[in-house]
């Protein structure tokens, strides 16, 4: 099967340990309140579309809500009596992928026009749900939030720079399920297409079931991802810092931490001074913390096993987006 990565929106900016040391930020208080739920009452609809209201207030909470519980409703009923876990993931995933009824004859499907993600909106479920196309971000989401509903023993995992879902068959045994293309695939495809090293699989940062609380954590990215983008980096700080706080081995958030640093030197020193010499005496202790900030959250990232995509990875997935343009 063919991999689709959109890359989840890490920026990999670095020059050559603590966090913002601020009071709670009143905007991210619904962010804290969703990683208080005790595990069993978390719902991750409710987490993913309060984390994209966020991004976008304009989305419709009640009416998105509504429109999952129909669409899981719908795969429900298909569901011969009796059936296995296995069968349902099938038909779920069929349930997606193929058109009918369960879908409005209007299957969900990769967006090859955004292969790397830079559109954010796509990341948002309504999007998805509106658009029905998506991305490794918008996919295994949707795919594992209505595999909850079904009750279904599903969750989030994450590899470099791309989500996908880990699914408990009925033998007990995790399964990838690759949602960009509705087919399974196994850590070591992964290993291999994603380059992910022995040591992040020893370390555990890559291929690992998430809990419910820590796949909230890696619904934020796109949160980190949005701050970055309108310059608030202090904000995208804060949030990794409560992903990091509820997964220590968020290595998307040390990068979009290490990131948000690198670009708060850009918005208050290299903006203005050519050189860091010339950058005023007592401004040079400001200058010098963020440096070791963003260079001690990459090397925290780096001693985990993660390491930088290369242009090379990036031109052989573009071969692999143009291929699957071709076979439609």
């Amino acid at each position: 099967m063919t991999l689709l990565l959109c890359l989840v929106g890490t920026a990999q900016a670095r020059t050559s340990s603590a966090g913002a040391g601020h009071h709670p930020d009143p905007e991210l208080a619904p962010l804290r309140l969703l990683l208080q739920e005790p595990e069993s009452k978390i719902d991750l609809a409710i987490a993913k579309l309060t984390i994209d209201r966020m991004i976008d207030p304009m989305v419709d909470y009640k009416a998105t809500l509504k429109e999952l519980h129909e669409l899981a409703n719908g795969i429900k009923v298909r569901f011969p009596n009796g059936s296995s876990n296995d069968a349902k993931l099938e038909l779920l995933v069929t349930s997606l992928a193929l058109p009918g009824a369960w879908n409005g004859d209007r299957p969900f499907s990769y967006d090859l026009n955004d292969p790397f993600g830079k559109n954010l909106r796509n990341k948002l479920l309504s999007t998805y749900l509106a658009t029905r196309k998506g991305n490794c971000v918008s996919m295994p989401e949707l795919l594992v939030i209505l595999g909850q509903k079904l009750g279904l023993d599903i969750t989030l995992a994450e590899a470099p720079e791309h989500l996908l879902a880990k699914y408990r068959n009925d033998r007990g045994v995790w399964v990838n399920i690759e949602a960009t293309s509705f087919g399974t695939k196994s850590d070591a495809g992964y290993q291999h297409d994603l380059d992910i090293s022995p040591k992040a699989l020893a370390n555990g940062i890559y291929l690992r079931p998430l809990s419910k609380r820590e796949s909230i954590a890696a619904m934020m990215d796109t949160l980190m991802e949005f701050y970055k983008a309108q310059g608030q980096q202090e904000r995208t700080i804060a949030v990794a810092d409560l992903a990091l706080q509820t997964d220590p081995k968020d290595v998307e958030a040390m990068l979009q931490k290490g990131s948000a640093y690198f670009h708060l030197i850009k918005q208050r020193y290299m903006a203005k001074y050519p050189s860091p010499a010339l950058i005023p005496a007592s401004q040079r202790q400001d200058y010098g913390n963020l440096s070791r900030q963003n260079d001690y959250w990459f090397a925290q990232a780096e001693a985990l096993g993660w390491t930088q995509p290369t242009p090379a990875q990036d031109a052989q997935y573009l071969q692999t987006v143009q291929r699957a343009k071709s076979g439609q």
